[in-house]
């Protein structure tokens, strides 16, 4: 990492000479699908134990949400009902 001297801010080596020329419409679209493919790089698939284990926490975690609403409604529907009731009962 470099240190810039008039500002103090630190900036990549290298990533100046790209943001120092002026690049065209296509070329940031080159530029930006450059970068897609280096970050899809870097991602690692999961084996399937650590696919099947979170797939099961998002399932009980979404469940345990669906009680949680679930069980607010419910209140807030009883409670609504006792505050304003029902004309005509």
């Amino acid at each position: 990492m470099a240190q810039d001297e008039v500002h103090g801010d630190v900036v990549a080596a290298g990533a100046g000479a790209i943001r120092d020329r002026k690049l065209g419409f296509f070329g940031r679209i080159a530029l930006f699908f450059r970068q897609v493919i280096g970050e899809l790089r870097k991602v690692v698939t999961p084996t399937r134990k650590e696919l099947i284990r979170y797939t099961l926490v998002v399932l009980v975690f979404v469940l345990i949400v669906m009680g949680l609403v679930y069980g607010l409604d419910t209140i807030f529907g009883y409670a609504t009902h006792f505050v304003f009731g029902v004309p005509g009962n």
